[in-house]
């Protein structure tokens, strides 16, 4: 049996913001870009990933997180504007962003991710910036400029909006037909550890 597990931290999306998304992902493959998108299941807003992890630190692990989260209130989330990594005209990675409710989102990363950092994972030196990743793109060549032309015909698409209630540890078993999540624990904001 494997000792350890390929874990992240994530809050989970409504139905409605996933259908949202996966229209978004839709208008977007009509590009002649190779993109790899993410199967509509596994969408979430991660929040900060660990890496492996020995089995024996789940329970410090959402300990931690429920340290972060638990002077926190539920909040409103707006899933806001397609956008990419590095860059809207050179994308690598492709997003759904946030808007009303991106700060409080920020706040509860930067919590959790403190508590985790007394635990010894590394903390980000970048600028948290919460999105859904909807796809990586693959390979050059023109079909990237066009994606790039439609990420910013579609900076502005409005996917909705949800509640941010809780925290998940997720892990993830990586697959020939891609990853497998499974909750290891939920935290619910304000509340106590999983």
């Amino acid at each position: 049996m494997k000792k350890t597990l390929r874990m992240f931290v994530a809050v989970e999306i409504s139905a409605a913001v996933r259908s949202r998304a996966v229209s978004l992902m839709s208008l977007l493959d009509g590009s002649s870009a190779n993109v790899k998108w993410v199967a509509p299941e596994q969408l979430h807003w991660t929040l900060k990933f660990l890496g492996e992890v020995h089995q024996r630190e789940i329970n410090r692990v959402c300990e931690a997180v429920a340290r972060g989260a638990s002077d926190l209130s539920a909040f409103e989330l707006e899933a806001r504007g397609a956008g990419a990594f590095p860059a809207a005209a050179r994308p690598r990675t492709v997003w759904l962003g946030a808007g009303e409710g991106a700060d409080a989102m920020v706040v509860l990363h930067d919590r959790v991710e403190a508590e985790l950092a007394k635990l010894g994972y590394r903390e980000e030196h970048r600028r948290f910036q919460p999105h859904l990743t909807l796809g990586r793109v693959r390979g050059e060549g023109s079909g990237i400029l066009e994606l790039g032309a439609q990420l910013q015909q579609y900076a502005v698409f409005d996917a909705g909006r949800m509640t941010v209630q809780k925290a998940t540890v997720f892990s993830s078993t990586l697959t020939a037909d891609g990853p497998i999540y499974e909750s290891l624990g939920t935290i619910p904001l304000g509340g106590r550890s999983c």
